[in-house]
């Protein structure tokens, strides 16, 4: 278990864009972080919720499930990330990213940060933790060395049917497959990207489902740029800045309360995720 950055992987994040593996979490604990995922979606599939469980997962699982908030809070995460960000820590988002196994689904290349609405900041990191293996054959991510030294780049929107993003944004610049580093991770280790990364991944061809949690991480000094509020967890240290609304971590499962904080940050960030698109954006619709 590396808990802790050395200054040479520190170093290796800020030319390369990224930085893996890191061991965060025993076999064991991934396992059952999956078991816990996968008994929710089962118990709560069918449930009266407000909005399909998908969206939950897939959009600010920090807010209405607990084991989101539990492995994004775990000080051996929040120690790899410290050295990135420093001490001042807050959780923007946290989305479970699940491809089943055989399908075509993709994640079309793409920066990030085109679509978060804090420009090209570097006062964020997204870790992304396994918790089924991601290889090659499972549509593990594949990131562009120091592509973040670029600017935001233009982007388009495909509202392709098989890419997982929420409009099909794919960067207008060609990758080639040469271009791309496979960032295989076993179940418990994390990679850490830069939001101006170039990075996608391709189908999960294998037998099982490819699992993972993305967590989005910010210092204080970010600043939401298009939407009139946004919002954030502190999860170490302190926020002398106050650029973002505090949230809580929720106590249960889809309590009425964090549903209705939920739809909220829903709401105001919608504006930022959404700017731009020419057509509707369901995960971020208010």
């Amino acid at each position: 278990m590396a808990t802790t950055l050395t200054q040479q992987q520190s170093d290796q994040y800020w030319e390369d864009g990224y930085l893996f593996p890191l061991s965060v979490f025993s076999e064991a604990e991934a396992a059952g972080f999956r078991t816990e995922l996968e008994q929710i979606e089962s118990d709560w599939l069918d449930a009266d919720l407000p909005l399909p469980l998908n969206t939950y997962k897939r959009v600010n699982a920090h807010l209405v499930m607990p084991l989101a908030t539990r492995i994004a809070q775990d000080p051996r995460v929040l120690d790899v990330v410290e050295g990135v960000l420093g001490p001042d820590i807050m959780i923007w988002s946290a989305e479970f990213f699940i491809k089943e196994a055989n399908t075509v689904q993709t994640v079309g290349m793409h920066q990030d940060l085109t679509y978060w609405g804090m420009g090209e900041t570097p006062d964020q990191v997204t870790a992304w933790i396994a918790l089924s293996p991601a290889t090659v054959s499972s549509g593990c991510m594949d990131f562009v060395r120091a592509s973040h030294k670029n600017p935001i780049l233009p982007h388009t929107d495909t509202y392709s049917e098989t890419n997982l993003l929420s409009r099909g944004q794919e960067v207008a610049v060609e990758v080639t497959e040469t271009d791309k580093t496979h960032i295989e991770l076993a179940p418990g280790q994390m990679s850490l990207h830069h939001g101006l990364t170039i990075h996608g991944s391709g189908p999960n061809q294998s037998e099982d489902r490819r699992i993972g949690l993305a967590i989005r991480y910010l210092s204080p000094g970010a600043q939401q740029l298009v939407a009139d509020r946004d919002y954030a967890l502190l999860a170490r240290g302190s926020d002398k800045h106050s650029n973002f609304v505090p949230v809580q971590a929720p106590t249960e499962l889809f309590s009425s309360d964090a549903l209705a904080t939920y739809e909220q940050v829903r709401r105001d960030q919608s504006k930022a995720l959404a700017e731009g698109a020419d057509a509707s954006v369901p995960l971020y619709a208010g």
